[in-house]
């Protein structure tokens, strides 16, 4: 295998500055250290050895031809909001930034479909297309990632319950493979048994087979109206257990996401921003979206009724949009509550079928303690996927912190698998869940996920090291 690569030198500059612009090339100490990182510093900062922004697919396709010949490596960034550790140079090379990358061409009302480059933020996407009177759902914690980067990552949220995840609203994508040449993966169509579906294989690969430099994107309809049930309950049990009773009613809701009370506290004293409810220990909240507003409030009313009688102790409507933004701000400030809230945070966001979210949520707080952690799941009722917050608070030496936090994954990760749930539901493995992937899987899936990326990039150059290894 080729590790080590090639170290830069003075004719490898200069070539990517011929290729593109001497203005948008950054060497050695010239590079920001922010983007030595993504959301997650923790799961390390390596300093690229260039860094160059492009602006078109001509100059990806240089740049990845130049560095597959050379055996440089190149990792492609976006808006660096991810919480793997997957946007970051782990061995040096070529900092790839697809940010000046960000057209958004006019919507196709016909296909009811928008095409983008990789650099439009993901809430640019969902401007134009509510402009056109369409509605682009994928909408991720994160509002400022890019959506080349949530193709990659195969980004959920919260509104994944009703409409899906971003893998569900992908027509097409162009791309520059790690050899430099430009391919496309499917078309504008609706369905399409041509061969292998490989553009389903791109989303969610996280950079490590190609680089994404256009796609086309599904719309669909507008909701016409919006409402959040903000639904207290007595304990966590209770609450997860409303779960199905409102996902079988005859009305989908968009989100269903669950909080502790603990949580909210912290949210609420550390930013000041507050939850309309105070009472119960677990809360629900519901989203609905409907076309007309008495479908709107059958929904609300059967929902109300359903969680009554599951043993909620109230519901309370946010019929605006200053309430229910009020309302989803807070379950928004999770991330920013909890770093300052503690020292140190590291997260794992297993997902396990819905029926075992209260058992993964206990067990997950029992694993915490018997670690001397402190640890607060919350996430995605709807969808099983829960994030798993482990706070390091002081006292705890740096030794003492690394030790506990890796004993607890370990657990977490088994516990997952034992419910049948999966080690990851749309944070994906990058650098920072590297060690945990092939125990879970199994060495038969492992190897096959090594000899797909071997049959797109053979020479490894494309973010070597994220998701698999081959140093073994």
């Amino acid at each position: 295998m080729p590790y080590p690569y090639k170290k830069m030198d003075q004719a490898d500059f200069d070539f990517i500055r011929s290729v593109t612009d001497p203005s948008r090339v950054w060497v050695g100490s010239e590079v920001a250290t922010e983007y030595y990182h993504d959301e997650m510093p923790e799961y390390g900062m390596f300093p690229p050895e260039l860094y160059v922004e492009v602006l078109n697919k001509e100059e990806v396709s240089a740049i990845m031809k130049y560095a597959n010949e050379q055996n440089i490596p190149v990792v492609a960034r976006g808006a660096g909001t991810g919480l793997a550790g997957g946007a970051n140079c782990k061995y040096g090379g070529i900092m790839l930034s697809l940010m000046k990358m960000n057209k958004i061409f006019p919507v196709d009302l016909q296909n009811m479909t928008v095409t983008v480059q990789p650099g439009a933020l993901i809430t640019e996407v969902a401007a134009a297309a509510a402009e056109a009177g369409l509605f682009y759902p994928p909408d991720p914690g994160e509002k400022t990632a890019s959506i080349g980067g949530s193709i990659i990552t195969n980004a959920g949220g919260m509104r994944a319950v009703r409409y899906g995840v971003t893998r569900d609203y992908v027509r097409c994508i162009e791309a520059v493979l790690p050899n430099g040449e430009i391919v496309n993966f499917s078309s504008n169509v609706v369905k399409n048994t041509t061969g292998f579906d490989i553009k389903d294989l791109i989303i969610g690969s996280e950079g490590i087979l190609c680089i994404c430099t256009e796609v086309t994107l599904k719309l669909i309809p507008s909701p016409k109206c919006t409402c959040t049930l903000v639904i207290p309950f007595n304990d966590l049990e209770t609450c997860i257990d409303c779960v199905p009773a409102l996902l079988q009613l005859p009305f989908v809701p968009t989100a269903v996401e669950f909080l502790e009370r603990e949580l909210v506290d912290i949210v609420e004293t550390t930013l000041h921003k507050y939850l309309p409810v105070q009472e119960g220990n677990a809360v629900l909240l519901v989203m609905y979206d409907a076309s007309t507003r008495d479908e709107l409030t059958q929904c609300c009313d059967a929902a109300a009724e359903a969680a009554l009688n599951a043993g909620a102790l109230d519901v309370m409507l946010a019929d605006t949009p200053e309430r229910i933004g009020s309302v989803w701000s807070v379950r928004a400030a999770i991330l920013e509550g909890m770093k300052a809230y503690s020292i140190a945070q590291e997260e794992c966001d297993v997902v396990v079928p819905r029926a075992r979210i209260a058992e993964f949520v206990k067990a997950a707080k029992q694993i915490g303690m018997s670690h001397g952690l402190k640890v607060e799941p919350c996430g995605h009722a709807g969808d099983g996927n829960i994030h798993t917050e482990i706070l390091r608070m002081p006292g705890m030496t740096d030794e003492e912190w690394k030790s506990a936090t890796h004993a607890s994954l370990i657990q977490l990760y088994a516990k997952s698998k034992e419910l049948g749930g999966q080690l990851s539901g749309e944070h994906g493995i990058g650098n920072g869940r590297l060690e945990f992937l092939r125990p879970f899987v199994g060495d038969q899936i492992y190897q096959l996920y090594r000899n797909i990326k071997l049959a797109f990039d053979p020479k490894l150059v494309l973010n070597p090291g994220k998701m698999v290894l081959f140093d073994d």
